[in-house]
């Protein structure tokens, strides 16, 4: 009877957890079902239904006890859990009739032994430079973001992140933003890059809608690496549709406070230094 009781402990604690693993596999296959009808749906009202039943589902789980241990697997949502522990990002897209975009999102906070949690609210008509200015959650620059990069600035934690924004069916942009907590609210925004000639708030890359552009952060390097964008025709080199990447790279590398801009770094040997292509006509 003895050797029996630890497998009675453990056909309890299982009984006592299967309500709770099967509620979580149903709201995951709800979820899942919901943000498959927002790319089904065949025009704004009824991506706007399935959006707003994403965000109520998803709230429910984020608003929940068990918001930072959620595993979501399987749940076609990009989400960013920074390793600290210290937010929980999760964000989506729903596409316009007209072709553009627009950005839905929450944040899930760690504030000492409680959480908040910060719906996020995309303003970007709105947001006539985003190079300069210093947005919160009510006043988002929307983006889908895949990565956070942690680095510490005056004893503060500042979370670099990446990620992708489908401007119009022409356009679409990286973005490298910077959220910042501790305040009364989050803040997206800081003045850490640098790019030879100013600080920027944040970095945006607008390029053709037809090509892809790479950025990424190498932990083998230590740095943000880029793909670099020229002109398709020099004629149109100030309009984002006819940019694309030219096949070099850029890099940030964080120095003491902010991240300095390299151009045109050597890949090939897997360093991040500056790489002097040979003359045209050598190639």
């Amino acid at each position: 009877m003895q050797r029996s009781l630890p497998v009675l402990r453990l056909i309890v604690l299982y009984l006592g957890l299967l309500p709770l693993l099967l509620a979580a596999q149903t709201t995951d296959a709800n979820l899942t079902a919901e943000l498959k009808a927002i790319g089904n749906a065949a025009n704004d009202a009824e991506r706007d239904s399935a959006s707003a039943l994403v965000k109520r589902t998803l709230s429910a789980v984020l608003s929940s006890d068990s918001a930072f241990s959620a595993s979501f697997k399987g749940v076609p949502i990009t989400h960013v859990d920074e390793a600290d522990g210290a937010f929980r990002l999760f964000t989506w897209n729903v596409r316009n009739d007209d072709g553009s975009f627009r950005y839905e999102g929450f944040l899930l906070v760690k504030d000492h032994r409680k959480q908040k949690l910060y719906g996020l609210r995309d303003m970007t008509d709105h947001i006539t430079n985003p190079s300069t200015a210093q947005l919160t959650p009510e006043n988002w620059y929307g983006a889908i973001y895949y990565e956070a990069v942690p680095v510490k600035r005056g004893g503060r934690t500042y979370y670099t992140l990446l990620g992708w924004k489908g401007a119009s069916p022409v356009v679409t942009q990286k973005v490298m933003d910077v959220l910042s907590l501790g305040g009364p609210v989050p803040k997206f925004g800081a003045p850490l890059f640098n790019d030879g000639r100013k600080r920027s708030m944040r970095q945006v890359y607008s390029f053709t809608a037809q090509t892809s552009m790479q950025l990424k952060w190498d932990p083998a390097l230590k740095a943000i690496v880029l793909d670099h964008l020229s002109p398709t025709n020099p004629e149109f080199a100030d309009q984002p549709a006819f940019l694309a990447p030219d096949l070099s790279f850029d890099s940030y590398t964080w120095e003491k406070d902010h991240w300095q801009y390299n151009r045109d770094i050597d890949l090939r040997g897997g360093g991040n230094r500056p790489y002097n292509k040979p003359p045209k006509e050598a190639r």
